[in-house]
């Protein structure tokens, strides 16, 4: 969930605008409504957790697909979804291998599905497809997993929280410090000063979450937030690469402020899988 980063230029409105154009009282609200639903539904039935989960999944396919398409990749949609919603509900009953289970199958019925499109542009459109499913349900699949054990809710609190930080603490470091650009030609608002501003606010704020709620030991919140603080970066230059390649600025406008669903999951995707890791070996279930 990365803070906007790239210059544009102000609109002529009386409304406060961030330094991307965006309307920051309408991000803020919309970013304070997205918190309050993920922690009512962490904390009262985690099962309404997976709930939003894979409708943010869905939304997210749909527009992958879509800003793909603008780019020339004619990915299917329909078999996208369908694995989509079997990855999700698969890791939630049937742990990493069923996660595993549904990407597989949900690949195989990409390229199957691609096949009465005929033999022009098969193999991009089908690696199209099977990168959708890939980058977004099985990636958020981890997710599911981190939510499955009876201490779930605590975990991808701890998940999310310190992908927040990173991006807050990223964002404020660079803007104060920031110097030496880390990935000029993808963004050019990334520095390595803000990568430390992320490595370090990660860390504040993982290591009392898993002292305290999952006790681990001290050092874990250590290890667990630089490597999210990596994660996170990574996850966000990704996607960030992929909408210059397309030439569009965002995966979606459903988020007033934000744009689309995609782009507020770029940095957390790559992270639920580290997280799931991190936390299987550092603080076991």
């Amino acid at each position: 969930m990365p803070l906007p980063e790239e210059l544009a230029h102000l609109p002529t409105t009386e409304q406060p605008v961030s330094r991307a154009g965006r309307n920051l009282q309408a991000a803020i609200g919309v970013g304070l409504g997205l918190v309050g639903i993920v922690l009512a539904s962490l904390f009262v039935w985690r099962p309404a957790f997976l709930g939003v989960l894979v409708a943010a999944i869905l939304v997210a396919v749909v527009e992958l697909t879509r800003a793909l398409r603008k780019g020339g990749f004619s990915a299917p949609l329909v078999p996208s979804l369908v694995g989509a919603f079997a990855m999700e509900v698969l890791a939630w009953t049937r742990g990493p291998t069923g996660l595993l289970t549904g990407f597989l199958l949900t690949a195989v019925a990409v390229l199957l599905w691609r096949l009465a499109g005929g033999p022009v542009g098969y193999r991009r459109d089908a690696a199209a497809g099977v990168l959708v499913a890939l980058y977004v349900p099985l990636l958020a699949g981890f997710a599911v997993l981190l939510l499955v054990p009876d201490d779930g809710a605590t975990r991808v609190l701890a998940f999310i929280a310190t992908v927040v930080a990173s991006d807050v603490g990223g964002y404020a470091a660079g803007v104060l410090f920031g110097k030496h650009s880390m990935a000029p030609s993808i963004s050019p608002k990334k520095s390595w000063e803000g990568m430390a501003g992320s490595i370090v606010t990660c860390m504040l704020v993982a290591t009392p979450i898993l002292l305290l709620g999952l006790d681990a030991p001290w050092w874990a919140g250590l290890v667990f937030g630089a490597v999210l603080a990596v994660s996170a970066t990574v996850g966000d230059l990704a996607e960030s690469l992929i909408k210059r390649d397309l030439g569009i600025k965002d995966m979606g406008d459903l988020l007033p402020g934000h744009g689309g669903i995609m782009d507020r999951l770029d940095s957390l995707l790559p992270s639920a899988a580290a997280a799931y890791l991190l936390l299987t070996a550092l603080a076991p279930a």
